[in-house]
């Protein structure tokens, strides 16, 4: 085996303070172990001879004597001394905002929270989003309005300096909830060309729960936005298939987003925006086109299976027997809308429809524990034995 494919390396990073880098010292490094290897090699009598490549354990030796090896009985030892590798320099953009915030945090001495009660900043909302004007535009503009497409460029650090949101051109449509509400908030108030900073509480980032692996909980946030750009979002109708379909795809990731979180209202938002997108399939053509087709149908009925589930999460319960209604006229033998189907009856105390509606989501997936669940758990209720479960989450259920 060659030497890259037998050495495994582990990175360790190591984060500096963000004094040192506003500083213009050298930006966080990683420390990773040498790839200058100090080889030496022992003979049977325990002389030194010259290098060679070989095994690096005692097991070795033995193999290395039968082996068809020049140098048999020679053992290599490695000594990997630790080495620093710098991680490429910050880019010009990213070195201003970092001596901008360090200007900021060094009048303050006292973090984001200072910034949050210290003069020269614009309440977008009671002391919790806060804009600052770094740079206006040379020329006046129109304020974006809800409902049209921005796009934006953007920077984003934790308080201990962490570069956590870094994008060059994020396009997104305003009042969708496809971004933070403080982001939505602060380029609402810009004109194009503008660059502001935005300084958000956690309730209008990520909140109790952050954003795995790089943002922590309950972790303030500040912004740096550039307006680039604001034109009226497309008509989803006059979008080619699949364009539709990559917009359904990404707002239903959204949506998954949100339930995750446990934030079932911004989820069902962006459900709902999905289907918008995806209306419900009547044409029939060539081929190409019916395969176009089906695809938007089988996304659509993801998505009110998705809406079902969170639907029964906020107690609308006749909203949601209608999305799974929807679902089944689509594809009557998708077995996620059945076993909704059948949860939600079971809820309304309609228990004998509910059972054929789980008994025929059994039929199609035998090897599902939900529905296995849930009609135990009817069982256990019609004996007086009701035991609170905790509901599966939305979406691929069932393994799809």
């Amino acid at each position: 085996m060659g030497l890259a494919g037998s050495l495994c390396l582990p990175v360790q990073p190591v984060r500096l303070p963000l004094a040192a880098v506003c500083s213009g010292e050298q930006r966080p490094r990683a420390i990773f172990p040498s790839l200058l290897l100090l080889m030496s090699w022992v003979t049977e009598e325990g002389g030194e001879a010259g290098a060679s490549l070989g095994p690096c354990s005692a097991k070795g030796d033995e193999q290395q004597k039968a082996s068809s090896s020049p140098h048999p009985g020679r053992r290599v030892q490695f000594l990997l001394p630790p080495v620093t590798i710098q991680r490429p320099p910050p880019q010009e953009e990213e070195k201003a905002f970092y001596q901008h915030v360090g200007h900021l945090l060094g009048a303050t001495k006292g973090g984001f929270e200072r910034l949050f009660a210290v003069d020269g900043w614009e309440d977008l909302l009671e002391k919790c989003v806060r804009k600052q004007l770094v740079r206006g535009s040379p020329r006046e503009g129109r304020r974006p309005q809800p409902g049209q497409e921005v796009t934006v460029k953007l920077l984003g650090i934790l308080e201990d300096g962490s570069l956590v949101e870094k994008d060059p051109q994020l396009t997104f449509v305003l009042g969708q909830g496809d971004v933070p509400q403080a982001l939505e908030l602060g380029v609402l108030s810009m004109q194009p060309g503008d660059v502001a900073l935005i300084l958000t509480r956690p309730a209008y980032a990520y909140g109790h729960v952050g954003r795995d692996p790089d943002i922590p909980q309950e972790a303030p946030l500040l912004y740096e936005v550039t307006l680039l750009r604001v034109q009226d979002s497309p008509d989803p109708a006059l979008l080619p298939a699949p364009e539709r379909l990559s917009l359904g795809h990404r707002k239903r990731e959204r949506g998954n987003f949100h339930f995750e979180r446990e934030e079932y209202q911004p989820a069902l938002h962006a459900y709902q925006l999905a289907l918008r997108i995806l209306p419900s399939p009547v044409t029939r053509g060539l081929r190409g086109e019916e395969e176009e087709e089906e695809a938007l149908r089988q996304l659509r009925v993801k998505c009110l299976n998705n809406c079902a589930a969170t639907q029964l999460k906020l107690r609308l319960l006749e909203e949601a027997l209608d999305s799974c209604n929807e679902a089944t006229r689509l594809d009557p033998d998708n077995a996620e809308a059945l076993y909704w189907k059948g949860k939600l009856l079971a809820e309304l105390g309609e228990d004998q429809a509910a059972t054929e509606m789980l008994k025929r989501a059994l039929r199609l997936e035998p090897a599902t524990k939900a529905v296995h669940a849930e009609l135990s758990r009817m069982a256990r209720r019609q004996r007086g034995q009701l035991e609170l479960g905790k509901d599966p989450p939305p979406g691929d259920l069932l393994g799809r």
